[in-house]
């Protein structure tokens, strides 16, 4: 008798683990439901190691244990259920590496419990066929729209259409999660749970079924089944900001903007604990964030959705054939070869292996799809053990990979932002160097000298050359005085006018060259642009003395004011460079420099 109290009282104290467990992580602060459901349920999920359990492994282990011939309602004792429970984690073990191996009778017995709490809790020993593969298939791990799958396989009719009365049945079975986590007030079943998730379609297919349950909001019975799974995906999210509430200078999981107060963020347990300061308020909208984007990456994202290269819009889930298939031959599962359609769902097809025509299940149309599935996994199976070339060891699936990448994504953002501010303040420096300065310019006094001297020497040689010009337009009028003493002299001649003689004060053209040359040019040539008295009096046979005098007068002033014109650029070139280097701060001063010919007269 001391024996059976203790055996009692163990089972009673396993019973109620879980469930101390789970208050001891005081999620009855959140202040929102719909996550308070959804966590409460990821810790069930992770305490009994059931997110390690894929669907397609699920899915497997009923049909292994025979759970595929045996019809929905149809009970299973509890000691059948253990053995179920048994197979389906001493799998998982083999596929998991010995450094990651879990405690399968712990495992099993918090499952039991937890199973045997929700769904007999009238202690019947019983649960039924359909309770068992609804709970398994919703909390095991894997993606939402192939667990949505399989659900859809158990409630639908051999064409493909779902049934609403087991659509029925399985919100009955599923809507007892919430209530064994205490939340059935918020989630519990009501006869109208149906018609609040299909209000007007009356046919209903797999594509519309899954437009249904993962839309964006889904049903509000069945709202906290995607946000669980949203939950296991940003777990090991990092986001390298400080929340506004609490101070944490990173987050980790979800992060909340307030889409009214301007950088106003909230780390997860901040905001679902309604926490709040200064202007912020609980009443303000919240925008929900999964993943964190460098400024740059929204920049680019934006500007890439702006010219059509993204799509604003994506189909939540793939397409899927409406029509059902038939089931597979299962005993030669090796012959399945996967192929890829253009939504990347796996579709497998059997390859000159022949279909089973016959069928020894009970009810056959209502087992189509789940056959389906089973066999689609099992060739993927195939293929991927045919395809891969890598040792078993490096099949190994490390759980802490995720987390490590995420956090190694961030270092590295971290240190960009690092190398971005020392780019930038190394460009600012050398901004600063650059820019002439009071200071800089009192440190070179003689650069100063030296500009001086040259603004100087170009204000002096400006003078000369307005003298020059002067001289040249005095020269001109004698000039033009010399031709009319010729006229006089040779009784003048029939091509002169005073208009002619007036059109000679015309300046002659500078002709570009060098000083100390010696002119090679004829005369007709040095006297371009005077009038044309000048030039019929030198073609009619000027005396050679006065007609070469009057040449070499001209070839003087046109050789010294090209040389001036030369110097006076060569100054200005060497204002411009002392300029430059000024203002490049350049503390060495360059040796004196020689610009043409510096210090030499020019003479008539």
């Amino acid at each position: 008798m001391i024996e059976e109290g203790s055996k009692s009282s163990k089972a009673t104290v396993e019973k109620r683990q879980l469930f101390m467990e789970m208050r001891a992580q005081n999620f009855d602060v959140i202040r929102l439901s719909t996550y308070r459901t959804a966590c409460k349920l990821r810790f069930v999920q992770k305490r009994c190691n059931l997110h390690l359990v894929d669907v397609w492994n699920m899915i497997e282990a009923f049909r292994d244990n025979g759970l595929s011939t045996l019809d929905h309602n149809a009970e299973i004792n509890v000691s059948r259920l253990e053995t179920i429970l048994s197979s389906i984690f001493y799998q998982l073990n083999k596929r998991l590496p010995t450094t990651h191996q879990i405690n399968v009778e712990q495992s099993i017995g918090l499952l039991l419990n937890f199973m045997v709490a929700t769904y007999d809790s009238e202690g019947h020993g019983k649960l039924t066929v359909f309770s068992m593969k609804s709970m398994l298939s919703t909390m095991c791990g894997g993606k939402i729209v192939d667990k949505l799958r399989y659900i859809f396989s158990q409630i639908s009719d051999s064409s493909g259409t779902m049934v609403f009365a087991k659509f029925d049945q399985f919100l009955r079975e599923v809507l007892k999660l919430p209530t064994a986590v205490f939340e059935g007030p918020s989630f519990g079943y009501t006869e109208h749970s149906v018609r609040t998730c299909f209000p007007q379609q009356k046919k209903i297919l797999l594509n519309t079924f899954l437009d249904v349950m993962m839309a964006d909001p889904p049903p509000q019975c069945l709202v906290w089944l995607p946000l669980m799974h949203r939950l296991a995906n940003v777990e090991n999210v990092f986001h390298p900001v400080e929340c506004s509430y609490c101070r944490s200078e990173s987050m980790m999981g979800f992060r909340y903007r307030c889409q009214q107060c301007h950088g106003y963020q909230l780390c997860q347990n901040c905001f679902w604990r309604g926490h709040a300061s200064g202007p912020h308020s609980n009443q303000h909208q919240m925008k929900e964030h999964s993943s964190w984007k460098s400024p740059a990456k929204k920049l680019s994202h934006a500007i890439s959705k702006s010219l059509g290269c993204v799509p604003i819009g994506e189909p939540p889930h793939p397409v899927f054939p409406e029509a059902a298939e038939r089931p597979q031959d299962l005993a030669h599962p090796t012959q399945l070869k996967p192929v890829s359609n253009n939504m990347n769902d796996t579709i497998l097809m059997s390859s000159g292996a022949p279909t089973s025509t016959k069928s020894t299940l009970e009810s056959p149309s209502r087992l189509d799809e789940e056959h389906r599935l089973i066999a689609r996994y099992a060739a993927r199976l195939a293929a991927e053990a045919s395809n891969s070339t890598c040792p078993p060891t490096d099949l190994s699936f490390n759980f802490d990979a995720n987390k490590q990448q995420r956090q190694l994504i961030a270092e590295l953002e971290n240190k960009n932002r690092e190398i971005l501010q020392e780019i930038q303040r190394l460009r600012l420096e050398h901004e600063q160097a650059s820019q002439p300065t009071p200071e800089k310019a009192q440190q070179n006094p003689t650069l100063l000298a030296e500009l001086r001297l040259l603004r100087h020497r170009k204000d002096e040689l400006e003078k000369r050359m307005s003298a020059l010009q002067e001289s040249r337009r005095e020269l001109m009028v004698q000039l033009e005085g010399l031709m009319r003493l010729l006229k006089a002299q040779t009784g003048g001649s029939p091509h002169s006018s005073p208009s002619h003689s007036a059109s000679c004060t015309m300046p002659m053209p500078i002709r570009s060259t060098s000083a100390g040359s010696t002119p090679t040019h004829t005369p007709q040539d040095c006297l371009a642009g005077v009038g044309d008295d000048v030039l019929d009096a030198f073609s009619q046979g000027v005396p050679r003395n006065l007609r070469n005098d009057l040449l070499v007068a001209a070839d003087s002033i046109t050789n010294t004011m090209s040389s001036l014109v030369k110097e006076l650029h060569s100054v200005d070139d060497g204002l411009e460079d002392e300029e430059v280097n000024m203002r490049n701060g350049r503390d060495k001063v360059s040796a004196p420099r020689h610009y043409g010919n510096r210090h030499s007269t020019p003479s008539f």
